[in-house]
């Protein structure tokens, strides 16, 4: 979803935070989305030879890992939930069954620091949270926004910031270039996500108060299908994170981002009461202030979407 820098949005919206770097050296993966049973495991000991992750080394911050829960020091194994066909922020590597892209990549660093070995379960975003839940994950790593619904669940720990992307066909036929002007049109979003639950029912407040329709939401469980959809017609619009549009946006020439708005964090999610907010916690501070996690990010062009600061359990 990154705009090469030679054609940037035709409207940028920033909300106190700068918009992420384009990127425009990515494959894309054409791959279908798979079954929620698969996993994408990574060694703890970092990229390996013919490990193929492309994750740097990064050392084992002891004082995180004495953190860990018992139960994760016995089996040396994170479970990580993240969906995919979602390129940059997660995707199978083209040809294989292996999942890469910033959110896999930054599990992977989790891991490393944690000492331990992180299997990445693919899952539908919806799909998570109850996951999470019912014990089947140990945590997410998933561009998801920590939301004060979200937080009466789950914990979270930042790692990364992002923004919301609008997306049309190339050239804009209908003149969408805000928030605004997605009222009564057909948009796109992916299920239970940040846009679908916070965006959306915000803008349907404005639209009604102006006397406009709102929004006609379809969902999609990935975001691919949903550009599918732009570009055949059926849609006026995509709503999603900013990363993934801008990528579909320099791949894809039928498609271009009209606005960008409402950068904000997005973290770790964990269960309630694992105790592994501890330990993830200690370990973000420190992913995030190694070149390590500065090489991921700039992997993908989404430098200018790392942070400092590892916030735990600040809602959005």
């Amino acid at each position: 979803m990154n705009t090469p820098a030679s054609t940037p949005p035709k409207k940028l919206i920033q909300r106190g935070i700068p918009a992420v770097v384009a990127a425009t050296a990515l494959l894309f993966a054409a791959t279908a989305c798979a079954p929620s049973t698969a996993t994408s495991p990574s060694t703890p000991s970092g990229d390996s030879p013919g490990s193929g992750t492309g994750v740097p080394a990064l050392a084992v911050n002891e004082a995180a890992a004495q953190l860990l829960p018992d139960s994760i020091k016995s089996t040396k194994v994170l479970r990580v939930a993240i969906p995919t066909n979602e390129p940059p922020t997660q995707f199978y590597r083209e040809g294989t069954q292996e999942m890469t892209g910033t959110n896999p990549d930054i599990a992977r660093l989790i891991g490393q620091a944690l000492g331990v070995k992180v299997e990445i379960q693919v899952a539908n975003f919806d799909s998570i949270i109850p996951g999470i839940a019912a014990g089947r994950y140990d945590m997410t790593v998933s561009s998801m926004t920590p939301t004060e619904k979200r937080m009466e669940v789950l914990d979270f720990v930042d790692y990364m910031q992002m923004g919301t992307a609008i997306a049309v066909t190339t050239g804009n036929p209908l003149g969408i270039d805000s928030e605004g002007s997605l009222c009564g049109k057909k948009v796109g979003l992916l299920t239970g996500s940040y846009q679908l639950t916070v965006n959306v029912p915000k803008t349907n407040k404005a639209c009604s108060a102006a006397g406009k329709e709102q929004i006609q939401t379809s969902e999609f469980q990935d975001t691919r299908q949903a550009i599918s959809a732009l570009t055949s017609g059926r849609l006026d619009a995509v709503l999603a994170d900013q990363p993934i549009l801008n990528f579909a946006s320099a791949q894809n020439s039928q498609v271009e981002v009209a606005a960008t708005y409402d950068f904000a964090a997005v973290g770790v999610g964990l269960p309630k009461d694992s105790g592994l907010v501890k330990s993830v916690g200690a370990a973000l501070s420190a992913v995030v202030t190694s070149d390590s996690y500065r090489t991921v990010l700039g992997k993908y062009g989404l430098e200018s979407s790392a942070i400092t600061d590892a916030r735990v359990n600040f809602a959005q």
